[in-house]
């Protein structure tokens, strides 16, 4: 939850750790996430615990996958899990980003502010 517009901006303590339970929901949906690809890539398409490893960080990274897919199963994974890990990279960097967009912005309204007119608007 974030401040209302008409009231001051967090303190610097405050906002630093707002900032770093952002990080830490972005690191742990990231984490579940890769290991979801690990177990997904180890046991659809039976690669070594390495592989599926190396394959699902290269495929949640963007970068894509390393080794060649032999099985239907596999490949269908493979299919979803890209897709999957597009959704999570989008929503770990709105996370991210939050804090500071939400931070800026308010600073920014709070300069043009009128108390005594946003008073009588609000009646």
């Amino acid at each position: 939850m974030t401040e209302h517009r008409t009231k001051p901006l967090l303190p610097k303590r405050a906002f630093a750790l707002r900032v770093l339970r952002g990080l830490s929901l972005a690191l742990g949906i990231i984490g579940l996430s890769l290991a979801l690809g690990i177990v997904g890539y180890h046991f659809c398409e039976g690669l070594s615990w390495l592989d599926s490893l190396l394959n699902a960080s290269m495929i949640l990274t963007g970068m894509g996958p390393v080794n060649e897919l032999h099985t239907v199963a596999g490949k269908l994974f493979a299919s979803f899990y890209a897709l999957f890990s597009g959704v999570v990279f989008i929503t770990s960097v709105a996370i991210l980003l939050a804090p500071l967009v939400n931070r800026f912005l308010h600073k920014f309204h709070l300069e043009f502010i009128n108390p005594e007119e946003d008073r009588n608007v609000r009646r």
